[in-house]
């Protein structure tokens, strides 16, 4: 069951596992059949062990983001994500689509992201 307490608890443990890299804080963020969808029309991550390994291998580097977020829909299976990425030279607008299993690991990640105009 989604509630906001759970969706903040999940995007603190990401934000964790952003700056650390870490397989462990990746892999306890997603259920062992997850799927992960690094934009919309993707072809998904599929499973705990594909995640994580695809993770590392376009990581950013620890302290080279900031992140704010705020909820726009949270329901009992459903939370809708709007945040905005600033890298030292890009910011991005995003939108993720979150599905929690009962457990407060994610059974579904979907990342929308656009550039800023103007940017490089």
């Amino acid at each position: 069951m989604t509630s906001l307490d759970a969706v903040t608890a999940w995007i603190a443990n990401y934000r964790q596992a952003w700056e650390s890299n870490d397989p462990r804080h990746i892999a306890g963020l997603f259920a062992e059949d997850a799927a992960y969808f690094t934009e919309p029309f993707a072809q998904p991550w599929l499973g705990r062990d594909t995640i994580v390994e695809q993770w590392l291998k376009i990581k950013d580097d620890p302290g080279s983001t900031t992140f704010e977020w705020h909820p726009l829909i949270v329901t009992e299976d459903l939370a809708i994500i709007e945040a905005t990425t600033t890298y030292p030279d890009d910011t991005y607008s995003n939108l993720w689509v979150l599905r929690l299993d009962n457990s407060g690991q994610a059974r579904q990640f979907t990342e929308w992201w656009m550039k800023h105009p103007g940017e490089k």
